[in-house]
């Protein structure tokens, strides 16, 4: 077979990328977040002892980049080059689509609204918390994990780096729905940072609260035997006027 005679070899990285299992875990990162092994195996519907050996061949095909925070694994695009060759070549075919419609189904569910211990998380946590904070309730940070930046926050776990707190405007916005101050020896405000989103989630006493009035407000459900909550048609216009969200905001930000 002839040689490519000094020419760039597209043959290695475009046979990593042609699988449809790679593929999709490439897809899946291109927002430039870092997953574990087993969020990737549920959006591309394998098992993850199939998914291991994908992993591998991406990491040492320079397309994925692998850190190790305890007993976890994240994994996140090698580099910018590699999400705009995804990006090209994805202009010239539609995206690939799960195996599994209920585990591609589950997948986007769990992004979009879930529990973190008793509290938000997803898509619904961190859109909370972001409004929270930009609407003065919350200060002390941005909503942001920024990983240049961080001592002690870890992917998928409670932070430390920061120190939230509750502003009077911010108990009188809780209050608007029913939640009011924790008489308790929790902390009142604690943060995690989202382990899909990568992104803080508000938790601690208030985060507890917050969820445990979601549910008797019926702004949410809970999908039996998972951790994935079902926003209700209640709690979408509720939330929206809430959040003080314009119409479609809330619909974006869940799809995002």
């Amino acid at each position: 077979m002839r040689d490519f005679a000094g020419e760039a070899n597209f043959v290695d990285p475009a046979a990593l990328i042609g699988d449809r299992t790679r593929a999709r875990i490439l897809l899946s990162l291109l927002d430039h977040r870092a997953l574990p092994m087993s969020m990737l195996a549920s959006e591309a519907g394998v098992a993850q002892s199939t998914m291991s050996a994908h992993l591998s061949h991406l990491v040492d095909g320079g397309m994925l980049q692998v850190r190790k925070e305890g007993r976890h694994r994240y994994y996140s695009l090698a580099s910018a080059d590699v999400a705009r060759a995804i990006e090209s070549l994805a202009q010239l075919a539609p995206p690939f689509k799960a195996n599994s419609l209920r585990s591609g189904s589950r997948a986007r569910a769990m992004r979009v609204a879930r529990t973190c211990y008793d509290h938000l998380a997803g898509h619904l946590g961190v859109l909370v918390m972001r409004q929270l904070i930009a609407k003065g309730a919350v200060v002390g940070g941005d909503g942001h994990h920024h990983p240049e930046q961080a001592t002690q926050d870890r992917l998928s776990a409670c932070g430390r780096d920061l120190s939230y707190a509750i502003t009077p405007q911010g108990w009188r916005m809780l209050a608007a729905i029913g939640v009011e101050r924790p008489r308790t020896e929790r902390p009142l405000v604690r943060y995690c940072v989202d382990w899909t989103e990568q992104c803080h989630h508000l938790s601690g006493a208030v985060g507890a609260a917050l969820l445990t009035r979601f549910l008797e407000q019926e702004w949410v459900e809970r999908k039996p035997s998972t951790r994935i909550l079902r926003i209700l048609p209640a709690g979408e216009s509720a939330l929206q006027q809430w959040l003080a969200l314009n119409p479609g905001d809330l619909h974006a930000a869940l799809a995002a």
